[in-house]
């Protein structure tokens, strides 16, 4: 299995993001959209970073069930309640990613959404991952 990023001279520099990923392998995993929920079903984190760590922490735990690692992500979208606050604090969400995924950037998309699932939700995100 081997994922090749690829972010182009001739389009702008990915911050957080590659601008391509080619993925070679032999199974796929779609992960479904995940939240700050905690293991009782309840909205864990009052701000936008506590909900996206949460909400990360939650969708490599299913990747690492499917026998997953984060530099096996393909591809994660990010459906935001408030795209100006995610924006803003784009410099600490990084660093959450940082610290649970590492370095290796999957395609991604941050999307404006009116509202998710749970009302107290401020994020969720899901994804596929290509595993060997």
């Amino acid at each position: 299995m081997s994922l090749e990023r690829l972010n182009p001279a001739d389009l702008s520099p990915p911050t957080g993001f590659s601008h391509a990923v080619v993925a070679t392998g032999s199974r796929l995993v779609f992960l479904a959209g995940q939240t700050a929920l905690n293991t009782e079903g309840k909205v864990t984190g009052t701000t936008l970073p506590e909900q996206f760590e949460k909400a990360l922490t939650n969708l490599l735990a299913a990747l690492r069930a499917a026998g997953g690692t984060p530099a096996d992500l393909a591809r994660v979208t990010v459906y935001a309640t408030d795209v100006a606050d995610y924006r803003a604090q784009a410099p600490q969400l990084g660093r959450i990613w940082k610290q649970l995924a590492g370095r290796d950037y999957p395609a991604m998309a941050v999307i404006g959404a009116v509202r998710l699932w749970d009302d107290e939700c401020m994020v969720e995100l899901d994804g596929f991952a290509v595993l060997p």
